[in-house]
């Protein structure tokens, strides 16, 4: 026997002791608060890590991932065993419902909330949503104490980390009320929770932390077990087909029942499986050696070798060319699985489901007869094996047994964006938890891109009292704006409604003084009028004086009196006696006083409310420049006043390449960009003509620093632009090829996840 197996079979020696209570039952002696459990000799510590597309990845990246998952299979210590565990747990329907519904508010808006959340509750009922999968790898060792078992998994934890990193999966440590989550999780998952698990308070009261994971009773019978009034089952795989397909575990998974599976793993130091698979040659050899010997005395000289024989030569042969010469390595491996049912009849109708995928891959799984109690306590995540039902594997083989499927996106507190194509899944994303909140909607026209921004919007508008401000070139939002009780403004040369240039209060700009974030502005006005860099300082100086003469009065009455617009400017300049003052004013003679004034008189709408549209569609492209100017000001400042009220803001940009025609806007958009997430504010950016934009390295950049992408589908100029910059796989980019309205890829945080959102077609908000 290798010795490696017989030292920890040694080790793990236990005498059975008959629980007398259900907290007898639960193998854990001791807990600390970083997360090391002790069970005997034995210290244990669990990892979560997050799920990557596997599913969804050309064959090239498949194999790359299942090299990744190898390198960190092999950096795994022979000195200790690894368990790796899929959870499937049920979340419970009520608690999710209340996270993700909209709560009424009597606002005049409910009919819109109710329309809303009857489609939320339409996709929660059609698909797999209330089962979350989570994964651990769970590593236990052997030490004299607690500080040479910190030690150790210090250093492994770090070694894990790097190499789920490797494969884009963040790995993460738990701590003790973590790990305990998990076990209360599944022992009382019928039960809802009052309150989370508190260390000191429980030690406080002299209680021990089995009595907030412990279920009210256990009953083990000979092949399944009872935890209050749920029944489960233990099974475990018997036989392993020679050739075993990479989706098996995904497909064992895909019951809609609470589930667990664990795959031990015991790695063998490399010299200790060579010298033992020599001897084994040696074995073999000598066998057929014998039997010739045999022949030949019975003068049949050309037999030849039996088939089995040569069987267990050439096996041998290849198992020990893996372990010499293709970085493999020895491992003794144990797949368990326990299942769980609200009776015994549906217990035995989804053990039958589960055998017959394993079937399928031509392999065998069997239930523990009288060892649930010990399946059990292997299969879940404590750290310990009590089956011994071990079978030789090499890292490769081992592999195959990969517990990666497909990404999801759910976000506690986020917004509904879709389902998720593969695994039909809600997708619900914070882009407020993300480091770069900003988004792009990027697709041809009638991809949906306005819709889902509109979708985003109403949600907004109804859950939360956050400002909402739509820059809009092609009047597309009006109509849902005015119905939220918006205010659209549409700006114009001929329109009635006016935004003044001037309008400044107290709250304007970050400065303390927000005369000279106002004089800054104005000339940037002026430069658009006279053109880019056609300035002089003289003229610089004129402006900044006439700024400061017209915003005299309005500051000494301390913002109260009436705001002086681009007219009264114009007379400043003409009062001045420098000869530069009266080629300015005739320069801007034909926005202020001449036909497109617009933006020379006061302000006649409401630009305090809280969903605002800029209707920007006739602006000629004389008045273009100048209007992007003043309506971009009026976007910045109220982010900054709303930021100084402690409230967010969500900025929405149609048509986005528009705004890069134009130097200023471009610059200010990327300054806005950077500067936004400070504020608490997001930008939101539409467009139809990617390659247009990415002609721009501003936007190319803004597009490459965005967390938060929704890419629909794309024409085949773009979908090359997006491959390069995004590295998006040949597998996902069909997700983004000719598709319909409403399906593409969504990119969330470094996850790309396909996915299909559509709204019923007979409800108010649709239409």
């Amino acid at each position: 026997m290798i010795k490696t197996l017989h030292r920890t079979l040694k080790l793990e020696k236990e005498k059975f002791k008959i629980p007398k209570s259900v907290q007898r039952a639960i193998p854990i002696q001791r807990i600390w608060p970083d997360g090391i459990f002790q069970s005997g000799r034995l210290f244990s510590k669990s990892f979560r890590f997050t799920d990557i597309n596997y599913s969804i990845a050309s064959k090239e990246d498949k194999t790359e991932m299942f090299l990744d998952y190898s390198e960190l299979l092999n950096a795994l210590d022979s000195g200790a065993s690894a368990k790796l565990t899929i959870n499937n747990r049920r979340i419970n329907k009520a608690e999710f419902e209340q996270s993700i519904l909209i709560p009424m508010k009597e606002d005049g808006l409910d009919e819109y909330r109710k329309e809303y959340n009857e489609m939320l509750l339409s996709k929660i009922s059609d698909t797999n949503n209330s089962i979350l999968r989570e994964r651990y790898l769970t590593i236990s060792v052997h030490k004299k104490n607690i500080d040479e078992a910190r030690t150790y998994f210090a250093r492994v934890g770090t070694d894990i980390t790097t190499h789920l990193a490797k494969l884009s999966s963040i790995g993460e440590e738990l701590d003790a009320e973590q790990r305990l989550q998990i076990f209360r999780d599944f022992f009382r998952a019928d039960e809802p929770q009052c309150f989370p698990f508190d260390m000191k308070a429980f030690a406080k009261k002299g209680s021990s932390f089995k009595d907030w994971i412990c279920p009210q009773s256990m009953e083990f019978s000979k092949d399944f077990f009872k935890i209050n009034e749920r029944f489960g089952r233990v099974l475990y795989m018997q036989d392993y087909a020679s050739y075993v397909k990479d989706d098996m575990i995904s497909e064992l998974c895909d019951l809609s029942r609470d589930l667990m599976l664990s795959i031990d793993i015991l790695p063998v130091p490399t010299d200790e499986a060579v010298r033992e698979i020599q001897n084994r040659l040696l074995g073999v050899e000598t066998n057929v050696t014998n039997w010739q010997r045999r022949q030949n005395a019975n003068n049949n000289f050309s037999a030849i070798v039996p088939y089995d024989m040569e069987l267990q030569r050439k096996e041998t042969k290849e198992m020990l060319d893996d372990l010499t010469t293709r970085d493999q390595r020895m491992m003794f491996g144990i797949l368990t699985m326990v299942h769980m049912a609200d009776s015994k009849k549906q217990l035995d109708s989804d053990t039958e489901s589960i055998l017959s995928v394993v079937r399928k891959h031509l392999c065998q799984m069997a239930t523990l007869k009288w060892q649930q109690v010990d399946g059990l306590n292997t299969v879940l995540p404590y750290g310990i094996r009590k089956i011994n039902a071990l079978r030789t594997l090499t890292t490769e083989s081992t592999a195959v047994l990969i517990p990666f499927h497909t990404q999801e996106i759910m976000q506690p507190g986020g917004i509904y964006y879709g389902q998720n194509a593969v695994s039909k899944n809600m997708l619900v994303a914070g882009r407020r938890k993300l480091l770069n909140g900003n988004s792009f909607r990027l697709g041809v026209s009638g991809s949906g891109k306005s819709f889902s921004a509109k979708e985003e919007i109403v949600d907004l508008a109804l859950s939360t009292e956050d400002d909402i401000l739509i820059l809009d070139p092609e009047s597309e939002f009006g109509s849902l704006v005015e119905a939220l009780n918006g205010e659209v403004i549409s700006i114009s040369a001929t329109s009635h409604t006016h935004l003044n240039a001037l309008d400044m209060d107290s709250a304007y700009g970050n400065d303390k003084n927000p005369l000279i974030e106002k004089s800054e502005f104005i000339l940037s006005l002026f430069e658009q009028l006279v053109g880019a860099g056609n300035l002089s300082a003289k003229e610089k100086s004129i402006l900044d004086r006439c700024t400061a003469d017209v915003y005299r009065e309005y500051i000494r009455s301390g913002y109260k009196s009436e705001v002086p617009t681009l007219k009264d400017l114009y007379r400043q300049l003409m009062l001045q006696p420098e000869e530069e003052a009266r080629g300015l004013a005739l320069s801007s003679e034909l926005f202020i006083n001449g036909s497109l004034n617009t933006f020379a008189q006061k302000t006649n709408v409401d630009t305090k409310n809280r969903i605002i549209a800029y209707d920007i569609r006739e602006l000629g492209e004389q008045l273009m420049p100048l209007g992007m100017l003043v309506t971009l000001d009026s976007i910045f400042n109220r982010v900054i006043q709303n930021w100084k009220k402690g409230k967010t803001t969500w900025v929405f940009a149609d048509e986005f390449y528009l705004l890069f025609r134009y130097q200023y806007s471009a610059d200010f958009f990327y300054r806005l960009y950077k500067r936004i997430r400070k504020y608490h504010g997001f930008v939101t950016s539409l467009t139809q003509n990617v390659e247009e934009l990415l002609k721009s390295d501003t936007a190319r950049l803004m597009l490459a620093n965005s967390e938060f992408l929704i890419l629909l589908n794309q024409a085949a100029t773009d979908r090359d632009e997006l491959v390069s910059l995004l590295n998006i796989s040949e597998n996902q980019l069909s997700y983004i090829t000719n598709v319909g309205a409403g399906k593409g890829l969504i990119r969330c945080s470094g996850n790309l996840v396909p996915f299909e959102n559509s709204f019923p077609k007979n409800t108010k908000l649709y239409r």
